[in-house]
């Protein structure tokens, strides 16, 4: 058995410049108009309810003044 020069904590690292390929991997293929069209429509989507949540939460999210005056009958009585 042999030993290396300097430690390598991940042997295949060290071992990874032996096996180099020159063999390219077969080009990618293009996506379909219903796999584009899929995608628009899930991206749509998902910006429509980020969109839709922050319109509903907006009256939650607003500060009212004039409840602050206003103050329960019970709490008035002490």
């Amino acid at each position: 058995m042999f030993r290396r020069r300097e430690p390598v904590p991940f042997a295949f690292l060290a071992e990874a410049e032996r096996f180099r390929s020159n063999v390219t991997p077969p080009p990618q293929a293009r996506s379909s108009a219903g796999q584009i069209a899929g995608r628009w429509l899930l991206g749509l989507t998902i910006v429509a309810a980020l969109v839709g949540s922050l319109v509903i939460g907006m009256p939650a999210l607003r500060l009212d003044h004039s409840s602050q005056a206003q103050q329960s009958q019970a709490s008035q009585g002490r």
